[in-house]
């Protein structure tokens, strides 16, 4: 590889931009979100495309609990919001960060005391409320599902207590955006009656639609009430993973979760979920709205997104050429950063193994090169728990662009980057989520970094270079004198078992 390759900025291995003045200043970023139900502050910490969460505190305040009856913010939900900015304006200070950016959304706007709330906000806690009409909440909510899925392409669908926004998404732009007020506070001063519910969502949706011109496109999920109901629906498919953040279903399978919800005894399911009982109460007329959704928009598939406002807001203030860096490799190049024990080696890891995979696609490309720059950042956890951990922290992690079926193909080539045998291993249950090729496609990278990092002391390249043969089924080792001195026992041992899981031949050879 050239230096000007080395140094291409643009290039996933690019030079990171948390060096670059424009990224440093955005080191620790603190956003306020007054929603309806909910009052929240993250802190996100560093530049990172993927940035991860310093702080995150949530209080469920109501504040726009009654405010379809009465016109004004739930008195008790308006003393908690302002008491719990008073904590977060003292705690950002505590932290030493900039100024929080408060960001408030259908309460405050519709309410006729929203003015002076705000005021009362500034003259209490010092934080100015920035009250953001329909449509501009619509657009932050989009460019937060944008900062985890730069490809993107369908309808944001996001859900508070007194309304419901809707965005269109592709080629990393945000387009029209509709607001309604199809919000579960607001949806229950409709009617008691389900059918007339039903009729006047279908009603609003079918506006939306003839705006957007969404029909069998994606859908984006954004709300805490959608979380619910993915969770829920989680539970009901036993399905082996927790992680909401880009969890996908289908409209007929969601419909059968929504038909089961009907039935089942919610409190029951809100202890097994661990769900709030605040957030709980919305669910039912959050249902309703879903099943019109699927029948009005006939989405293709219906994805959940972590991100939202708060995300949308970090994603306000990032440089361009940050926003253009894929989230992924971002974030596991500031995992190595921090935690390897040599930092910029899975650079030189991936070089060294590129051969093996000539034909690979991009998704798996970018697999890959992840994998490489987190091979080695569970260094100080237990010999004998090292390889669950380095799975367990990737299929738990915080990271955007990447889907639940990549997320365990990561874990489980990370797994094999410590341990030859994943048999009996109680992770077993998430190894379905990969075919039997992509389980042994992941084995074979994880072997491959085992056995890779016996050349961490140099440049593999350097010493050794790897020729892959697939129409021989051959895999020639080439290595040069001081490679000879490196392939020692271990090292042989841990070349043999790439070449068990890759059913080849095995030649050893001389480079010059």
């Amino acid at each position: 590889m050239s230096k000007n390759d080395t140094d291409d900025d643009n290039g996933p291995f690019g030079r990171p931009l948390f060096d670059d003045p424009s990224a440093r200043a955005l080191s620790r970023v603190g956003v306020v979100d007054v929603g309806s139900n909910s009052v929240r502050m993250v802190v996100f910490d560093g530049a990172a495309r993927s940035p991860a969460y310093f702080f995150n505190e949530k209080l469920m305040c109501g504040l726009g609990k009654g405010l379809a009856e009465t016109g004004r913010l739930n008195p008790e939900g308006r003393v908690r919001a302002v008491a719990a900015l008073r904590r977060f304006a003292l705690l950002a200070k505590g932290m030493g960060i900039g100024p929080l950016t408060v960001v408030a959304t259908a309460a405050a706007r519709d309410a006729s005391d929203g003015p002076d709330f705000q005021a009362e906000v500034l003259r209490e806690t010092g934080l100015r409320l920035w009250v953001v009409d329909g449509p501009e909440e619509a657009r932050l909510s989009a460019q937060g599902v944008l900062l985890g899925w730069p490809e993107a392409k369908g309808i944001v669908c996001d859900i508070g207590g007194n309304s419901m926004e809707l965005a269109q998404i592709g080629d990393g732009q945000v387009g029209t955006r509709v607001s309604t007020q199809l919000g579960p506070f607001r949806l229950a001063r409709i009617s008691d009656s389900p059918k007339k519910r039903a009729a006047h969502i279908d009603q609003v949706l079918a506006d939306c639609q003839a705006q957007l011109q969404s029909e069998g496109q994606r859908i984006y999920l954004v709300g805490g009430s959608w979380r619910v109901i993915a969770r829920l629906d989680m539970e009901r498919r036993n399905y082996p993973m927790t992680v909401l953040h880009e969890y996908r279903m289908l409209p007929a399978d969601l419909l059968q979760t929504l038909d089961w919800l009907e039935t089942s005894n919610l409190e029951d399911l809100r202890t097994r979920t661990g769900t709030s009982s605040a957030r709980m109460e919305l669910v039912p007329l959050a249902c309703e709205v879903l099943r019109e959704l699927i029948k009005v928009l006939k989405p293709s598939e219906i994805d959940v997104s972590s991100y939202g406002i708060r995300e949308g807001l970090l994603y306000e203030q990032m440089p361009a050429r940050l926003r253009a860096r894929d989230p992924l490799i971002e974030a596991a190049r500031s995992v190595e950063k921090t935690m390897s024990r040599i930092p910029g080696f899975g650079k030189k890891l991936y070089e060294f193994l590129q051969p093996l995979f000539p034909h690979t696609t991009p998704d798996r490309v970018r697999l890959i090169k992840a994998a490489c720059l987190l091979h080695d950042t569970t260094w100080r956890t237990h010999p004998d728990y090292r390889a669950e951990a380095c799975f367990d922290n990737v299929t738990r992690a915080n990271l955007g662009g990447l889907d639940h079926p990549g997320r365990v193909f990561l874990g489980l080539a990370l797994l094999h980057r410590y341990k030859n045998s994943r048999s009996g291993s109680r992770l077993e249950p998430l190894f379905q989520l990969l075919s039997e090729a992509e389980q042994r496609d992941a084995e074979i990278l994880g072997k491959a970094m085992r056995f890779g990092a016996m050349f961490a002391v140099s440049d593999p390249s350097d010493v050794a270079r790897l020729v892959w043969r697939p129409e021989l089924n051959q895999l020639e080792l080439k290595l040069t004198k001081n490679g000879h001195a490196l392939f020692g026992e271990v090292a042989q041992a841990r070349f043999t078992s790439l070449i068990n899981a890759m059913k080849a031949e095995a030649l050893i050879g001389e480079r010059a």
